[in-house]
């Protein structure tokens, strides 16, 4: 039976059977959201991307020592398109794979994963608790305190900034707009203070 394109219900059912942490789908959410906002900045196919974002970590919660191997094992299972499982590969690149991100999409979601946790972190710090109102200097201020959200693997971030040839605080600035979007459903609407 030939590959087809899952759909977004489809990926998120699939995504809900292995992972109970809410957590962990707020992750889903935040870089899905991201991914879809970054398809449209360039032009590209907005639910593969935001179905790939969604997804990236599914066997995290269960499989944390076969990440992403585990992912390609039951996307392998499902019948996805070869694309999907390769970039949902990428993202884990020099850490537990070694398929190194090529295309746009893989190198968007490479530099995203790690710093929507950055951006998750310097958000819940603010008084507002809210992306809706934080601009990329706040997460930047952030940056440089190796003690805050120390588990954010920095060089990671700087690696896909450098892939995708924009400098760092755009790639914030895009990171957080993405995430704007999902507010709600990633708990980061908070209070936000009107401009």
């Amino acid at each position: 039976m030939e590959a087809k394109a899952p759909t977004r219900e489809e990926a998120w059912e699939l995504f809900k059977q292995y992972n109970e942490s809410e957590s962990l789908a707020k992750h889903a959410l935040a870089v899905e959201g991201v991914m879809r906002y970054m398809a449209r900045k360039y032009g590209e196919d907005v639910e593969k991307w935001g179905v790939i974002g969604l997804i990236h970590d599914l066997d995290y919660e269960k499989f944390p020592d076969l990440h992403c191997k585990k992912t390609e094992e039951i996307l392998r299972e499902n019948r996805w398109p070869e694309e999907y499982i390769r970039a949902v590969l990428s993202h884990g690149w020099g850490i537990v794979t070694d398929v190194e991100p090529t295309s746009l999409m893989e190198k968007v979601l490479y530099a995203v994963d790690e710093l929507t946790g950055l951006v998750v972190t310097s958000a819940l710090v603010r008084p507002s608790k809210s992306v809706l109102d934080m601009k990329a200097k706040s997460v930047k201020k952030k940056w440089k305190d190796k003690r805050f959200a120390a588990g954010v693997n920095r060089s990671v971030i700087e690696k896909g900034a450098e892939m995708l040839g924009v400098e760092l605080t755009e790639l914030i600035t895009d990171t957080i707009m993405g995430m704007r979007e999902v507010a709600e459903e990633i708990s980061l609407k908070g209070n936000p203070v009107p401009e």
